[in-house]
């Protein structure tokens, strides 16, 4: 084993994906019988399972080393935290989901009205069902905390709840910690966080949003690299942690524009994550320079496969930009990665247009990241 190898050890695939998968029709249906009171959560949750275990034997036929739940016991990918902790609501921000062809929402993010306070386990619970029925290694996901700040800024916590902004960040970590505690007394050893706002922070127009509400975005980057390392402090040392980085997926709609040279030094060098699982399947993520950042010992998988257009990517092309990548880095350095989920906003209420993901575009194209996989890595 060189050493590059060697110090890469702790993520020891090349190929991953972010988490959600699209949910089958009997896991939608009963979704909104029991929001409609028609089946009880207990049958609700028997379908859940069953759901999860067809994804996890499809994610395994595939060939995937990682596999997830396919978030099935949430609506959207950051769900799961809002319905475990209370004191939090969903609410319109300032920013905007849109798509080139001139659609356009706002996007959602949670304010804090109340002191938060763990209720539950977040994805604890999660973990657990999935590590029963999972041969290959279980992945469970969580958004960062700056999920819970970008977008209404200040006014994520109301003054009346959290009179110093100080005080919300603590009982945040806070939260983080004893979730990250119970998924390791749990045997979880590979967490990832999915983080947007970091990658707002790279377009101009969300910056401005930023400046307009009061904040310096160059100063939140430090905030936020502060705050989830703060959340991940006293995780086990045999805890592979990776970060998920995409410009928002909302059903194909994204919220901003702007490659990763703003963060990446920061991003790669300061953040106490193995990887980095990052959108790159257009050229509003920009070009491949910035990973010339990135140090041994992390993982960049670089996500070439679009989870907002239908169509599949040619496994040449893959091949050839996977190259391009590599003139910036080394290639053991490199994976591969759709550049979102399938499902991220599967439930949400804020949806204004249907996915482009079906079951069977989900499949080609993750056997098309397996094929490639195998190509470049030998996987």
């Amino acid at each position: 084993m060189n050493v590059e190898t060697s110090l890469a050890c702790r993520l020891s695939h090349h190929v991953d994906h972010v988490g959600s998968f699209v949910r089958p029709p009997s896991l939608m249906t009963a979704w909104h019988d029991q929001e409609a009171g028609k089946i009880s959560a207990k049958e609700l949750e028997s379908v859940q399972d069953a759901a999860i275990r067809d994804v996890v034997t499809l994610q395994q036929d595939i060939g995937l080393a990682v596999v997830t739940d396919g978030e099935f016991r949430r609506g959207g990918w950051s769900r799961g935290f809002l319905s475990a902790v209370s004191g939090l609501d969903f609410q319109p921000s300032r920013l905007m989901f849109r798509n080139d062809d001139g659609v356009s929402t706002a996007a959602p993010a949670p304010v804090a009205t109340g002191k938060l306070r763990r209720l539950h386990p977040i994805v604890a619970d999660d973990f657990r069902f999935l590590a029963s029925v999972a041969t290959a290694t279980p992945k469970v996901t969580m958004p960062t905390p700056s999920h819970l700040h970008f977008g209404h800024f200040r006014a994520a916590a109301t003054i009346d709840a959290y009179p110093d902004i100080a005080e919300y960040w603590a009982d945040l970590v806070s939260i983080y910690r004893a979730e990250i505690a119970d998924l390791a007394a749990s045997g979880c050893r590979f967490l990832q966080l999915d983080e947007v706002p970091l990658t707002l922070c790279c377009d101009e127009t969300n910056r401005g949003i930023a400046c307009d509400a009061g904040e310096d975005p160059d100063a939140l980057v430090d905030t936020y690299i502060a705050m989830t390392n703060a959340a991940l402090r006293g995780r086990p040392a045999d805890m592979v942690v990776v970060m998920h980085l995409c410009r928002g997926n909302m059903n194909a709609l994204w919220m901003g524009d702007g490659g990763y040279d703003r963060i990446a030094e920061k991003l790669f060098n300061t953040l106490d994550v193995d990887g980095f699982l990052m959108e790159y399947d257009s050229p509003r993520a920009g070009d491949f320079a910035p990973l010339r950042f990135l140090p041994s010992g992390k993982r960049a998988f670089l996500g070439l496969i679009s989870t907002k257009h239908p169509e599949l990517e040619p496994l040449d092309g893959l091949m050839r930009r996977i190259d391009d990548a590599a003139r910036h880095t080394q290639l053991e350095r490199l994976g591969l990665c759709p550049q979102c989920g399938f499902g991220s906003s599967a439930m949400s209420k804020f949806n204004v247009l249907p996915n482009p993901m079906t079951s069977e575009i989900q499949r080609r194209k993750l056997e098309l990241l397996v094929a490639a996989g195998r190509r470049i890595w030998n996987e």
